[in-house]
């Protein structure tokens, strides 16, 4: 089952931005965010700050959530 990435706004930073991701990796990131007592933004800031400028944001969060599961 395919499902379309949907649109969220974020602010990191203060800055805002937008992030598509499909619905079963934002249930993931919010699972983790809660999980780890951390607002979805902080926990976005995060992953952020750590990923590489060869790396879109979706894409990191996509790999973080991934990753997590995986550890």
């Amino acid at each position: 089952m395919t499902t379309r990435p949907q649109k969220h706004s974020l602010t990191l930073h203060g800055h805002r931005t937008s992030v598509s991701l499909e619905p079963e990796f934002w249930q993931a990131f919010n699972e983790i965010a809660r999980a780890r007592g951390l607002a979805l933004n902080a926990l976005a800031a995060e992953v952020d700050e750590t990923r590489g400028m060869d790396r879109g944001l979706a894409s990191a969060i996509r790999v973080y959530v991934l990753n997590h599961y995986r550890s």
